[in-house]
């Protein structure tokens, strides 16, 4: 009798357990709809975002050290945007390995919006062609905002060189023997700019790094380097007191704060054109109507006359883009030092 009792007793639940099981297609479909709702949700919450934003401040690395052209750039943009946006725009100095270290923390930062990237021909344009250990891609590691400002370079020489123009200064390096004349630059960019230039003219120089821009000038003030590339930004007061000759502006077409040099271009050199540049960039990520709209506060601010008037007073030119534009831009300049490397036979630092 015990054991008949315990027999009856577990087979209704067994009955009842295989009556009020769910079966599995419903279980599955009942999964997807939640993932399907989190999805929704996510979107809605991005959109929502982008729509708002900004509703805090804003973080801008500059990857260079205080006091330079794109730390120049970076505080009057930063300026600029948060009159525009309605919040505070802060720069942060990352500076270190050539920009490197700043252009690595922006690309790891949260794609919100709220950290940017102001950096321009060094970092973006000519580093992956000059270092191996780069953490970043200046492609597909940002969302490309938009070009912020070219500076015209200026091909200057020592006074103690005998020559007052482009051409002069082609018939006597090939007068010289080859590398008889050295030239410095402050940085890789500059080496590559110049590598560029005495290929198109058909000759070749000796290259001696420095480290900074003032180490460079005082060489070429003392003749112990005869030639350089460098903006004009930072040559002109030197131009102006007559302790270096300028030759020409490798810019594509005359600047309003030296109409007097005429380009490369126009001193024989067929389509040379070389600037260095800054730019807006956020994280790879970062939401496309966030980016849109930083893209249009910039290109208002790059339009105005204040910004036109500051930037000309500097040698430096305003040069709004689109996104697209901008991208494309960084693309063509990896592409135009990679292939200068390879033809002047520089090969990349570890």
């Amino acid at each position: 009798m015990q054991w008949t009792s315990i027999r009856s007793s577990r087979r209704p639940t067994r009955r009842l357990e295989r009556s009020t099981s769910i079966p599995r297609r419903q279980v599955m479909k009942k999964k997807w709809m939640i993932g399907l709702s989190l999805i929704s949700a996510a979107v809605f919450a991005v959109s929502a975002h982008a729509s708002d934003y900004p509703q805090r401040s804003i973080r801008i690395i500059v990857p260079f050290a205080a006091g330079g052209i794109t730390d120049v750039m970076g505080r009057t943009i930063a300026m600029h945007l948060s009159t525009e946006l309605g919040q505070p725009v802060i720069v942060d100095n990352k500076p270190g390995a050539s920009g490197m270290i700043g252009c690595e923390m922006a690309a790891k930062a949260a794609p919100d919006g709220y950290t940017l990237l102001m950096a321009g021909i060094a970092p973006l344009g000519t580093n992956p062609v000059m270092y191996r250990q780069i953490r970043y891609d200046p492609v597909k590691s940002y969302e490309h905002i938009g070009l912020v400002a070219k500076q015209p370079l200026v091909v200057v020489v020592s006074n103690k060189i005998p020559v007052n123009n482009v051409q002069e200064l082609a018939a006597y390096l090939k007068s010289k023997p080859q590398g008889d004349m050295f030239y410095g630059t402050s940085g890789s960019s500059y080496q590559l700019i110049t590598e560029a230039f005495n290929a198109q003219l058909g000759v070749k120089m000796t290259h001696v790094p420095f480290k900074g821009t003032s180490p460079a000038i005082e060489a070429l003030l003392g003749g112990q380097i005869g030639f350089m590339i460098d903006p004009y930004s930072t040559m002109g007061s030197q131009v102006k007191a007559g302790k270096v000759k300028a030759l020409a502006l490798t810019a594509d077409k005359r600047s309003e704060t030296a109409p007097q040099l005429p380009t490369v271009i126009e001193a024989g050199l067929a389509g040379f054109e070389a600037s260095s540049w800054q730019g807006l960039l956020a994280p790879a990520g970062t939401p496309k109507d966030v980016v849109q709209k930083l893209n249009t506060a910039l290109v208002k601010i790059l339009k105005s006359n204040e910004i036109k008037q500051s930037f000309a007073a500097s040698g430096v030119q305003p040069s709004p883009s689109s996104p697209a534009e901008f991208r494309q831009f960084i693309q063509s300049e990896n592409q135009r030092w990679k292939s200068v490397a390879t033809a002047a036979n520089i090969q990349p630092e570890d």
